[in-house]
């Protein structure tokens, strides 16, 4: 950025190319971790290379862990014979913060955007077939985004599970909890309207 001494402009650069930062929120950590007492911005260094180093893929659902398996993989109290099916480990996070899931997950890792080169063979699709090999599974719920991308991913995978011995199920989308029809969007309502739910005979 201009008018930025160098190394300070190399630190705005690295916060630049962080999601969902713009220029002003790069520029103030910029400004931000130079202020910060050498120790602190050691100890974050440091904190951000052991996260690194020590975080790796589960290697039944490809969620992040510390270990071999991640500790929903590993909890006997969870229902293994369902499997819900997310882009990213975040997504998971999202779902488990409902408090209303109970069975395992598949992280795909993204979805499917030709244009952005990513097919099936840079997602964990085979993985996911493999886990159902062992005929333990009864049900694939697809809880991909309600994006145009994440909506084709989860119609590829229903068409590639649909001669599998499970249900598979998508996830209902809608409005959410205290959200006021008329700021919702058309693809919103209509979903709404598709999953609506009987309440009287």
């Amino acid at each position: 950025m201009a008018g930025l001494i160098k190394p300070l402009n190399s630190v705005y650069d690295q916060f630049r190319r962080l999601p969902g930062l713009g220029n002003k929120s790069a520029l103030r950590l910029a400004y931000h971790i130079i202020d910060m007492p050498e120790e602190d911005v050691r100890r974050l260094a440091e904190t951000l290379l052991q996260a690194k180093r020590n975080i790796r893929f589960c290697r039944e659902c490809f969620n992040l862990t510390d270990s071999d398996e991640c500790e929903i993989c590993r909890d006997e109290k969870r229902d293994h014979s369902m499997i819900c099916v997310v882009e990213q480990p975040q997504d998971a996070m999202a779902m488990e913060r409902s408090r209303g899931y109970t069975g395992v997950y598949h992280v795909l890792h993204g979805c499917l955007s030709p244009l952005d080169g990513i097919g099936p063979e840079e997602l964990r699709i085979k993985e996911l077939l493999s886990r159902l090999g062992s005929g333990d599974v009864k049900e694939v719920i697809l809880a991909t985004n309600s994006n145009v991308e994440g909506e084709a991913t989860a119609a590829y995978l229903a068409q590639l599970l649909k001669h599998q011995p499970v249900v598979v199920s998508r996830i209902a989308r809608g409005l959410p909890m205290g959200g006021d029809l008329e700021y919702a969007d058309e693809v919103t309502l209509a979903k709404a309207l598709e999953n609506r739910t009987r309440i009287t005979g």
